[in-house]
């Protein structure tokens, strides 16, 4: 019976991966900061997704810590076995222009959003790397395609993750471990509600334009392309073109959204 370890599971995309997973049979290990809404995620995949109640396992960690997250997993893997599928979905964004992000905020941002996927990958990657089986995902983001305003910390915490899962890849293949990072777009998560309220009118100005997914249509195409084996997961035309053509067209999006930008602020 495949295992599946979901870092921020207990909402949004991570949770709608896990029932999808659930639906499928797998014995499911979440994690995430909060034990409250773990347990409300686990109840939820019991009541709705028809899972059984022993098959739902949760931990609570920050995985900006190591130590914490490592311990986690390895709980984990002491109640359902080595780990088949690892998705790190746990991440933060706190918009503002730079000068205006506190430093904190800005280092908080890439210890949850890359090194937190990395301390996780290093739980599970030994094991895999053992048994010669695994698939790992990383969840970055469209912002991990394209400078966005007011995302200097986001951006670089998800442009981060691309460099780490292709180098990643290449070393991995030959234990004949998977490695996929897919790049989603905005997606109606609690999260993405509390972004809003945050982000600079700028960014609205590029990016508001753009209907979000539901966090269901996101786990669905995550899920096929593991299905298929898919290094690179896109959502939607325009983020698989600039994932594929990024600099050559970066420079008319950069014209572009200067332009807007300049139209808003009256410059």
């Amino acid at each position: 019976m495949t295992h599946v370890i979901i870092t921020g599971g207990s909402s949004g995309i991570g949770l709608a991966l896990a029932s999808i997973y659930a639906a499928r049979g797998a014995r499911l290990s979440l994690i995430a900061r909060s034990r409250d809404l773990l347990e409300q995620a686990a109840q939820k995949l019991v009541q709705e997704g028809g899972i059984e109640t022993g098959a739902v396992h949760v931990e609570a960690a920050d995985v900006s810590k190591e130590e914490e997250v490592g311990a986690a997993i390895s709980r984990c893997m002491d109640r359902f076995g080595p780990c088949d599928i690892l998705v790190t979905s746990a991440g933060i964004v706190e918009p503002a222009a730079f000068e205006a992000l506190p430093g904190a905020a800005f280092t908080r941002q890439i210890e949850t959003n890359f090194s937190g996927s990395v301390h996780a990958v290093r739980a599970v990657y030994p094991e895999m790397v053992k048994r010669r089986n695994g698939h790992i995902v990383l969840v970055s983001s469209g912002a991990g395609l394209i400078g966005i305003y007011g995302y200097t910390a986001y951006c670089a915490s998800k442009f981060a993750l691309s460099g780490f899962a292709q180098a990643l890849r290449s070393e991995a293949r030959c234990h004949n471990v998977r490695i996929s990072i897919c790049f989603p777009p905005d997606t109606e998560t609690p999260q993405f509600r509390r972004e809003l309220a945050a982000r600079p009118e700028e960014a609205s100005v590029v990016m508001g334009a753009v209907r979000p997914w539901t966090a269901e249509a996101v786990a669905r195409k995550i899920v096929k392309g593991v299905d298929q084996r898919r290094f690179e997961i896109y959502f939607g035309m325009a983020l698989h073109l600039l994932g594929r053509f990024g600099p050559a067209v970066r420079p008319l999006i950069d014209w572009w959204f200067d332009r807007a930008i300049a139209r808003r602020s009256g410059r």
